[in-house]
């Protein structure tokens, strides 16, 4: 069985597996937010920082990529995933259907926020999401490294997204 990964985030420039195609997708009813405090990896407990996260909105589309994982790797994949990406069980593994940009209708191992989580913080204007991210960092690092390159991956891939422009300037000023 084939298996696809949806990445809107950190997967976009670091995915951690082998991908043997990537394809750019879209998925509906979820939105790209930095809408997840950040404990472990952007953050710590004490001072958490933000991460991107899916939360539902229906009538929304997320653009991102469709990552299909090599063939024989699917446990091996969903293993390092579980261990990466439930962490902290503020995400919820789903299998979502995304469309691919030839028309193809895949489903997708997906990362979704648990909107009822402690870490979930929905609706933060962004100008405080600008302030956390400036000065957060956690065990993979700070927290603006993780902002400035998913922009960029983004905007490489053709895929805008103004709040990420604008955090990224605002925090490239507040950091300067």
């Amino acid at each position: 069985m084939t298996m696809w990964v949806f990445g809107y985030g950190s997967l976009l420039w670091n995915p951690g597996f082998d991908v043997v195609e990537r394809a750019a997708a879209t998925l509906p009813d979820y939105a790209r937010s930095f809408c997840m405090r950040s404990i472990h990896h952007r953050g710590t407990e004490d001072a958490p920082g933000l991460v991107l996260a899916l939360d539902e909105h229906p009538g929304a589309v997320c653009d991102g990529l469709a990552l299909r994982v090599a063939p024989g790797q699917e446990t091996a994949t969903l293993e390092y995933l579980r261990e990466r990406e439930l962490i902290s069980s503020a995400y919820l593994e789903r299998m979502l259907q995304i469309r691919l940009s030839d028309g193809r209708n895949v489903q997708a191992v997906t990362y979704v926020i648990d909107a009822a989580h402690a870490q979930y913080c929905g609706g933060l204007a962004l100008e405080e999401q600008a302030q956390i991210i400036a000065h957060a960092v956690g065990g993979r690092g700070p927290n603006t490294e993780y902002l400035f390159n998913t922009a960029r991956h983004l905007a490489e891939l053709g895929i805008p997204d103004a709040e990420l422009q604008w955090l990224s300037e605002r925090v490239e000023a507040i950091s300067a």
